[in-house]
């Protein structure tokens, strides 16, 4: 084990990933426009709403690597996800808002990328891999749950203003229709807008390991930061992004999100 990969084993048949919180950026600061722009895009706080779910016997898979050094949740190979539409790439090299991140000439080269690839990528995925596959000998179900968050508005990346929920099955291919649904369901229930495969569809992670056929049932949840974080108007500053964690605002979120994991995880042992 890494001191940077961490995993909490659970009987339950729910994996729960969380790629994208991580804000080690491993001695790349000083080729960075500014550590603070590279630690923008982080997933913040992500663990901490989701740190009930062990609770559930849920597994947990959390890199603290950042995803400006390496995007965990990206082809490996460099190919977008979604093709004709802004996205980031593998070690990106832009915030999520077009702003460069490293100083001129100080982007990392193929052979670095390489490296990082070696050496954060491939562990994380072959750690998801172990525990899905452990899983799967428990259960004839397993749900794999990739976390994210995002700002609420990013005119790059798409129109307006994000749903708080989005739920991603790549058009319905990793996972179970009746799992979909019943997801979906809750995110209703919510009363918070939501939508599921609107612009984020699922990411690497949700796509690779996504097999129902095989009994891997994999969903990516995309929250809007506005659902459990005070967040604040425009792309954020210094001085006011990120916000700190607010356990009492985040309640009415987290209570949604422990009906949907529990949901999946009695949905699995049927």
């Amino acid at each position: 084990m890494t001191d940077w990969l961490t995993v909490t084993e659970g009987t339950a048949p729910l994996l729960v990933s969380i790629p994208h919180t991580g804000i080690d950026l491993v001695g790349i600061d000083n080729r960075l426009v500014s550590p603070w722009l590279g630690r923008r895009d982080c997933d913040w706080w992500i663990d901490n709403l989701y740190d009930f779910a062990a609770g559930l016997g849920a597994t947990i898979v959390h890199t603290s690597i950042s995803r400006t050094v390496i995007d965990v949740n990206r082809n490996p190979s460099g190919a977008s996800l979604y093709p004709g539409q802004t996205t980031t790439t593998l070690c990106p090299t832009e915030t999520f808002d077009g702003d460069p991140l490293y100083l001129p000439g100080a982007e990392p080269t193929p052979s670095e990328i390489d490296q990082r690839r070696i050496a954060y990528f491939v562990p994380y995925h072959e750690m998801l891999a172990a525990q899905a596959v452990r899983l799967r000998g428990l259960h004839e179900k397993v749900v794999i749950y990739d976390c994210h968050s995002i700002r609420s508005v990013l005119p790059r990346l798409f129109y307006g203003t994000l749903p708080v929920f989005n739920l991603g099955t790549n058009d319905g291919q990793t996972a179970d229709p009746t799992l979909q649904a019943l997801v979906g369901q809750i995110m209703a229930e919510s009363g918070e807008s939501n939508v599921i495969n609107g612009r984020f569809k699922g990411g690497w992670i949700t796509r690779y390991f996504g097999n129902p056929q095989g009994g891997y049932h994999a969903l990516q949840m995309e929250l809007a930061d506005r659902g459990y974080l005070r967040e604040p108007e425009g792309k954020g500053e210094p001085d006011n992004w990120p916000v700190p964690y607010d356990a009492e605002f985040a309640a009415p979120m987290r209570a949604t999100l422990t009906k949907i994991l529990q949901s999946a995880i009695d949905w699995a042992g049927r």
